[in-house]
């Protein structure tokens, strides 16, 4: 599961993942080229003095349209959901669906909102974090929250 540096070829509508540190990765849907330039679509923070990490939460997110070396120059193709969830057609839903969400203001929510919900909510119509799961799982006993 490593990162390499030659990048798989992306089709539009892959789920894009960007690591950012040990436990989170950032995530947007390719989106496409324009002008020779591969784009993605990601929820982000539009607060100048990021306030993602006050409570996991910020008010104004929104879904941008970025260059993708602009997101990350390490990513990797992540449609790990495509055999329990079929992706939708990039085409007629995605990307009308992004091109309606570009702008509008979203609250971002790490456990119930976040890139990665976003980018599966695009892709299949559902929304899903893996990366959530498996943080909330490591810190889970025996069906309890953990509390330090």
């Amino acid at each position: 599961m490593g990162l390499v540096n030659a990048h798989p070829e992306l089709y539009p509508g892959d789920i894009i993942e960007f690591p950012r540190n040990k436990y989170f990765s950032h995530f947007g849907v390719y989106y496409g080229e324009r002008d020779g330039v591969p784009y993605v679509a990601h929820l982000t923070s539009r607060d100048s003095d990021s306030k993602l990490l006050l409570f996991g939460r910020a008010l104004k997110s929104t879904v941008k349209l970025d260059p993708l070396n602009v997101v990350g120059k390490k990513y990797k193709v992540r449609n790990d959901l495509d055999e329990k969830h079929p992706p939708r057609d990039f085409y007629s839903l995605v990307k009308p669906e992004i091109d309606e969400a570009i702008g509008k203001l979203v609250t971002y929510d790490i456990l119930f909102h976040n890139s990665e919900h976003q980018a599966t909510m695009f892709r299949y119509g559902v929304k899903k974090s893996e990366q959530v799961k498996t943080h909330i799982a490591e810190h889970t006993v025996t069906g309890l929250p953990y509390s330090p």
